[in-house]
């Protein structure tokens, strides 16, 4: 149903490792934020997925869709403070991105997005056509009724009243 792509996992991983082989873990630095943790599930005909965005200004948020990829992006900004001289700089900062590829079956056209306690939720609705339902079968023994037709759509017998 979707796919996550974290373009910098990579390089976030290997500056994790280097920091442990130089004995850097706890720096009192600020540092750009490398993911958006995410939690994905399916309740009922929804697709739900949370984004955790700490301190992320609303007005920053920004989703967009392109076919089946959404594409979620966000910033948090260095704090502002006149005169203050940091001790302990720790909590991150920047701009991210995040994109998801989804499957068909959501219906895109109607995703929700809201914003609560550092907390982005994203709802998209299973698409009507992918939605389960229920098929009748007809007995095989009994054979099925076929009207002749033409290409036009007229019936046999509509055509033998318009030539009567």
């Amino acid at each position: 149903m979707m796919l996550s792509n974290d373009p910098f996992a990579a390089t976030s991983a290997a500056l994790r490792a280097l920091d442990q082989l130089t004995g850097r873990s706890g720096t009192t630095t600020a540092h750009a934020l490398a993911g958006m943790p995410m939690d994905a599930y399916r309740v009922g005909d929804n697709f739900v997925a949370h984004f955790d965005l700490p301190g992320v200004d609303p007005g920053s948020i920004d989703l967009q869709v392109e076919g089946t990829t959404l594409t979620i992006s966000a910033e948090r900004s260095v704090p502002q403070i006149e005169g203050a001289q940091w001790q302990v700089a720790e909590r991150p900062f920047g701009s991210y991105t995040r994109q998801l590829v989804l499957g068909r079956s959501l219906d895109t056209e109607r995703l929700e997005a809201s914003y609560h306690d550092g907390v982005l939720t994203v709802s998209i609705p299973v698409a009507e056509k992918a939605k389960a339902r229920k098929i009748t079968v007809n007995r095989a023994d009994v054979p099925a009724s076929v009207e002749a037709r033409t290409i036009e759509g007229e019936s046999s017998e509509d055509r033998k009243a318009v030539e009567s």
